[in-house]
């Protein structure tokens, strides 16, 4: 009778342990690769809105995680340099995305379109080499560059979305940098107020890439 007991306790012991295996196996990974708009400048990594939404699909035991992988100050060049690591460290599978939100600080210093488009793709194809799905965040900078190179900043995320046929996601600060209450002194990071707005506008986006 005590081995019965035994076997059975053992048999739903793995059951428990196959099952939360088999969950884990399951959850969707989404790569935000981005710079300091998505990194939290100006607040702490707690309060910033990759990781509100994370709370958020905890507290829903929605089986997704945003990886946030982006650096203040980053550039479509930094980025092209590390994402080799960064997707080979985290151990993707076919169904995880990774989203670029790269390029804003490429435009503030006025970098060639050119060289802007170039590591765009690059970017683009190194992380389709993964085998996992890719979404392009286009990326808009202050009109005060000349409506020139401005519009040619703007078009050109089109333009790489559609010729390596990756999904082109909004940028969420359409809709933050038009209100100064959810902008930080600096007029270009969006605020702690900003936050959950984002995390609302971009858990949106992300619900309809992974399902």
């Amino acid at each position: 009778m005590k081995m019965f007991f035994r076997l059975i306790h053992t048999t739903l012991f793995c059951l428990f342990l196959f099952n939360s295996v088999d969950v884990f196996a399951q959850t969707k990974k989404v790569v935000l690769y981005g710079d300091s708009i998505s990194a939290g400048y100006g607040m702490t990594l707690e309060e910033s809105w990759p990781n509100l939404i994370n709370l958020t699909y905890e507290n829903e035991n929605t089986p997704v995680r945003l990886i946030n992988e982006s650096i203040s100050g980053e550039t479509t060049g930094g980025g092209l340099a590390r994402i080799d690591e960064v997707l080979s460290r985290h151990k993707l599978s076919p169904s995880d995305w990774i989203i670029i939100e790269l390029g804003g600080n490429d435009g503030l210093r006025g970098f060639p379109i050119k060289t802007i488009q170039n590591n765009l793709e690059q970017l683009v194809v190194s992380a389709k080499q993964f085998g996992i799905n890719v979404a392009l965040m286009q990326v808009r900078i202050p009109p005060n560059y000349g409506k020139r190179y401005t519009n040619m900043f703007t078009d050109l995320y089109p333009k790489v979305a559609k010729k390596h046929d990756v999904t082109l996601v909004p940028f969420f600060m359409d809709q933050i940098a038009i209100n100064p209450n959810y902008m930080q002194r600096d007029g270009i990071h969006p605020n702690k107020s900003a936050q959950i707005i984002i995390r609302d506008i971009m858990k949106k986006e992300i619900n309809q890439l992974v399902e």
